[in-house]
């Protein structure tokens, strides 16, 4: 009842809102690289076991499609990669997925939350110097975390998610004039039910193209997620992803 409650506020105050939209059907498609690190952990319960996890790129892609009905909201699909490793000496005995871990033990340690933004939004502002959207996302997780033993007959265990969340959304262009330049920030955040959830990214574009037919977008940036989840398919977890991002933006 909660998620269905903020889903219908935040639908109703947005289309009460100042609604503007394109004037000419928009297709965004776009594709990012993001070198991030993380840390936390997971477990079965509430004590969050923490773990070593490597460097690593992750790919996100996106496609967006804005219209000019008025009342009908613009929607942007967004697929993020979400995997990090490591390796981990267990200072305790931890229990997951049935299986207990002496304390001691090296653990190798694996995350693979891809999850997948289904966003509805609105142009609240839409012109040449600022631009400004607000609208919800259905953020889908679906992934395993797993860990195993070094030795090569050594337990392993693995626990898998599955949910859609409900969040709040925007996002926000500023253009530099005469430069080709702007600035932005993005993001989704939630907190419901014990979750909370934040995935916002801010940064500079710069215009390579711009014409008629295609408009195209370098973008350099810092983007960060934080993903509390608390009891999600018996999950519970507390991981951070941040670092540095690069991508091209097409805009039809």
């Amino acid at each position: 009842m909660k998620k269905t409650a903020l889903i219908l506020s935040v639908s109703g105050f947005l289309l009460t809102g100042p609604v503007q939209a394109d004037t000419l059907l928009g297709l965004y498609v776009g594709a990012d690289g993001w070198r991030t690190s993380a840390d936390g952990g997971f477990a079965n319960s509430s004590q969050i076991q923490n773990f070593n996890f490597s460097d690593k790129t992750q790919k996100s892609y996106y496609v967006a499609l804005e219209h000019p009905l008025p009342f009908v909201p613009n929607i942007r699909l967004q697929h993020n990669q979400l995997e990090s490793s490591g390796s981990t000496s267990l200072n305790t005995d931890f229990s997951f997925a049935g299986n207990t871990f002496a304390a001691g033990t090296e653990l190798q340690n694996q995350t693979k939350l891809t999850n997948t933004d289904y966003v509805l939004y609105y142009e609240i502002l839409d012109n040449d110097l600022v631009s400004l959207d607000l609208g919800i996302n259905g953020k889908y997780i679906n992934g395993t975390v797993a860990v195993a033993e070094t030795d090569a007959n050594g337990m392993a265990a693995s626990q898998r998610a599955s949910q859609l969340i409900p969040m709040v959304y925007a996002s926000a262009i500023v253009g530099l004039p005469l430069t080709g330049l702007d600035v932005f920030t993005q993001g989704s955040y939630v907190s419901l039910d014990g979750n909370r959830i934040y995935d916002v990214q801010a940064g500079v574009a710069y215009a390579v193209l711009d014409n008629l037919a295609v408009n195209m977008r370098l973008k350099l940036g810092y983007r960060a997620m934080n993903l509390r989840l608390d009891d999600i398919d018996n999950l519970h977890a507390d991981l951070d992803f941040k670092g540095i991002f690069a991508g091209i933006e097409l805009h039809f």
